[in-house]
């Protein structure tokens, strides 16, 4: 997730397998050249008034919410997630716009702490230009969840996109170019994946924030930390969704189903590893498997659809060599199994049982309409069961029991706990994991400190 999967920067419908449009990369002089308006823009943007960069946001939403279909129909084109799925990210990004004009102000106020001094206080001023690094999946929102807080703190941004989503990368720095920021205040860079580490190491980044795999992370934290930058990394999951006797089943069916498979499986809080209860194990299987199995496959543009194509060819084929690897090794596959047929790059929705630690799906994060059943003995065996990943980023438990709701709070090693409800992400609420699945937040009071300076003021 989040690494560039082809080396040419392109749009290649995932629908029908077709190259749409090809991008030539930035040259150096075009790189320079933005990194230098970055650097000049944000001297005079940070002393821009809170009221002043609202009004530009809301400007941005406005343009947004006003063109919503035509954006929307790009983001299927470039990746394959419904129509449906794509204007309700589009109308999420506006939202989020709207929220940080209007709360970023007090979320970023000085704050007076009590001292010995006459005055003491901490304010929060920002870092300069920040480069994102983002993923293709939800290749709108995850560049708003970083540039809506960013820009509201008087950040700038620079974005690094997928090289598959180039025509969403140039339609987000068109949208604020023409809400009234300032020329440089956020600058899309067509460039590949091999020149994010010179980027980082330039004097003129400040700061790096990143959506994608775990070894995207590793790479861009090892040159953030020899380059003393900030870095916050948003990376993989293997989230467990966990159904106990006590839960309503039938809610816990149809909700995981829609856990799994949104976004055509693509999301890296989508629920993967499904641990059943023994006493409704062989129930919620039964209707799981038949759920799943009945899911539409095809063009995400047919209202219809339930689960378009998986974004590109190398990622269908991935998929399939993690599925054949848990078959070899005695997997059940209660439904699909196997790539669609046709053009474009078709994943069936898939149920895998009877999972043992050495198949690859147990240990690795499988980004496709693939769900794989766990069955616990208790409780506490679901909760081992649930914690046995070097992920963690988010959990969905199921429980009528408030003692068992307590246990899984308190227990789940996620960044993000949810009971009763699929994982999402939400403005107000901070978002991010433990362990494997990064570090720092997006969203929230937390996510717009992320590329803040803590600056202490003391007055004798």
């Amino acid at each position: 997730m989040g690494d560039d999967l082809v080396m040419t920067i392109a749009t290649v419908n995932p629908t029908t397998g077709e190259t749409e449009k090809v991008f030539e990369p930035d040259s150096d002089e075009q790189v320079e050249a933005k990194l230098d308006l970055a650097e000049r823009v944000f001297a005079a943007y940070r002393t821009t008034s809170f009221e002043e960069r609202g009004r530009l946001a809301i400007g941005a939403a406005d343009l947004l919410e006003g063109e919503l279909p035509d954006i929307a129909r790009v983001l299927t084109t470039e990746m394959g997630k419904t129509f449906a799925s794509a204007k309700g990210e589009v109308a999420k990004c506006a939202s989020a716009l709207r929220w940080f004009a209007a709360h970023a102000e007090a979320l970023l106020a000085e704050e007076p702490v009590g001292t010995t001094a006459s005055a003491s206080s901490v304010r929060y001023e920002p870092m300069g230009p920040v480069l994102a690094v983002m993923p293709w999946n939800f290749p709108m929102w995850q560049v708003m969840r970083f540039a809506a807080p960013g820009l509201m703190a008087g950040n700038v941004g620079l974005l690094k996109h997928s090289s598959n989503v180039p025509q969403t990368a140039l339609l987000i720095e068109d949208v604020f170019r023409r809400a009234g920021y300032p020329a440089g205040a956020f600058q899309t860079l067509l460039v590949p994946s091999q020149r994010v580490a010179g980027l980082i190491e330039d004097d003129r980044v400040r700061a790096v924030t990143l959506t994608g795999s775990e070894g995207a992370g590793r790479s861009v934290a090892e040159v953030a930390g020899r380059a003393i930058k900030k870095s916050v990394l948003e990376l993989g999951g293997s989230d467990p969704f966990i159904v106990l006797p006590s839960a309503d089943l039938d809610r816990a069916v149809a909700v995981g189903v829609q856990a799994r498979v949104q976004n055509n499986g693509q999301s890296c809080i989508a629920a993967k590893r499904f641990i059943v209860h023994r006493a409704i194990y062989d129930e919620f299987e039964a209707s799981f498997s038949e759920a799943m199995g009945g899911l539409v496959v095809g063009d995400p543009m047919e209202p219809g659809t339930d689960v378009g194509p998986l974004a590109t060819a190398q990622g269908r084929d991935d998929v399939h060599e993690q599925v054949e690897d848990a078959r070899a090794q005695g997997a059940a596959v209660l439904c699909g199994g196997r790539p669609g047929e046709g053009a474009g790059f078709f994943y069936l929705p898939t149920v895998l049982a009877r999972i043992t630690p050495s198949m690859r799906v147990d240990t690795e994060e499988v980004f496709a309409p693939v769900a794989l059943l766990y069955e616990a003995e208790d409780p506490a065996d679901a909760l081992r069961m649930a914690n046995d990943s070097t992920f963690g980023l988010g959990a969905s438990v199921w429980t009528g029991d408030a003692d068992e709701r307590a246990m899984f709070v308190d227990g789940l090693e996620a960044g993000m706990v949810f009971v009763n409800a699929m994982v999402a992400s939400t403005v107000e609420l901070p978002f991010g994991g433990m362990k494997r699945s990064g570090y720092g937040r997006e969203l929230s009071t937390l996510g717009i400190k992320e590329f803040c300076e803590a600056k202490t003021v003391w007055v004798a």
